[in-house]
């Protein structure tokens, strides 16, 4: 279990977490944001107080040591041959399957990161998945242009800055990849969070018959043209608090009541968006933890 930081959320006013989440997504600046967030030092918060419980600390977000005895992490690198050529990802697998031969078998679930590149966090969730069995693949959208910079601000600044079709080809190329993984048993997985959960969709809509199951957390839908393509098994995760994304569902939940998709959406009352994230304040330990179970049921039932 990780180290919570909702405690000190409680005391965050609604607001400074619906600006931070303008600002993670490029509506507002960082000196707007820093700007506003001064306004509520009158109430008597501090600018650390405040940033401490926004930014995310990854110190804290670490579940699963990449030292941990029952997996192996490595970086593998990949080749995307409509995007940007050579990429890379973090390969986590159990330990079972270190050194087995190819005839020990496991499913496959390519984890997707946010709008920043391969942080802490998603790496530690690729290790939670391979310690439940999975064979997990989180690629580094960035690492054409360098890899993860080793901060958020950094890291969202160089993935703005990238083509987003090349971006999604590199994604539809890591999910070919680790699906032919020669232990992988042929199913393939998909979880993803913010743009990741974009990504996630987006797989659903591209490679629907490659894709075995599909968990996109908070993430807005594929676009227009491709969403008649979805038919699932999809399980969507959405946050009550964060209304940029959920003004989006409902037309994207019409698409697949209409082709009778597989599909299931919850949606977790008073969290914020990114409250499976628990680097930051935003993270809601109870809601984070029902829909993670929720999520590896989903798998053992689509996947084993």
């Amino acid at each position: 279990m990780s180290k919570s930081a909702a405690p000190q959320s409680r005391v965050i006013p609604q607001e400074a977490f619906d600006w931070y989440d303008e600002y993670a997504h490029g509506v507002i600046d960082r000196r707007t944001f820093m700007s506003r967030l001064a306004t509520l030092t009158a109430v008597g918060l501090s600018i650390g107080t405040l940033t401490s419980a926004l930014i995310p600390n990854y110190a804290l977000a670490e579940q699963v040591s990449f030292n941990d005895a029952d997996i192996k992490a490595t970086y593998e690198r990949f080749i995307s041959p409509n995007g940007y050529g050579e990429c890379q990802g973090y390969l986590v697998l159990p330990k079972r399957l270190v050194g087995a031969p190819a005839t020990e078998k496991a499913p496959v679930v390519l984890v997707v990161h946010e709008n920043r590149g391969l942080n802490p966090y998603i790496k530690d969730v690729a290790r939670r998945l391979a310690k439940q069995g999975f064979i997990a693949f989180a690629p580094d959208a960035l690492f054409p242009v360098g890899g993860y910079p080793g901060n958020d601000d950094d890291g969202r600044a160089l993935q703005a800055s990238m083509d987003k079709a090349k971006l999604e080809e590199d994604f539809i190329a890591a999910a070919r990849y680790i699906k032919q993984h020669p232990q992988s048993n042929g199913k393939l997985g998909g979880v993803g969070f913010c743009y990741g959960g974009y990504v996630v969709n987006m797989l659903a809509a591209s490679i629907p018959e490659e894709l075995s199951a599909a968990v996109p957390f908070y993430g807005t839908p594929a676009a227009e043209a491709l969403r008649d393509n979805v038919r699932g098994p999809i399980m969507l995760q959405f946050a009550g608090l964060d209304s940029r994304v959920n003004d989006t569902w409902p037309a994207y939940e019409a698409v697949l009541k209409e082709n009778k998709a597989d599909y299931v959406a919850y949606n977790y009352a008073d969290v914020n968006h990114g409250f499976h994230n628990d680097s930051t304040g935003r993270y809601a330990e109870a809601e984070a933890e029902l829909a993670w179970s929720r999520t590896l049921a989903f798998f053992n039932k689509h996947l084993m």
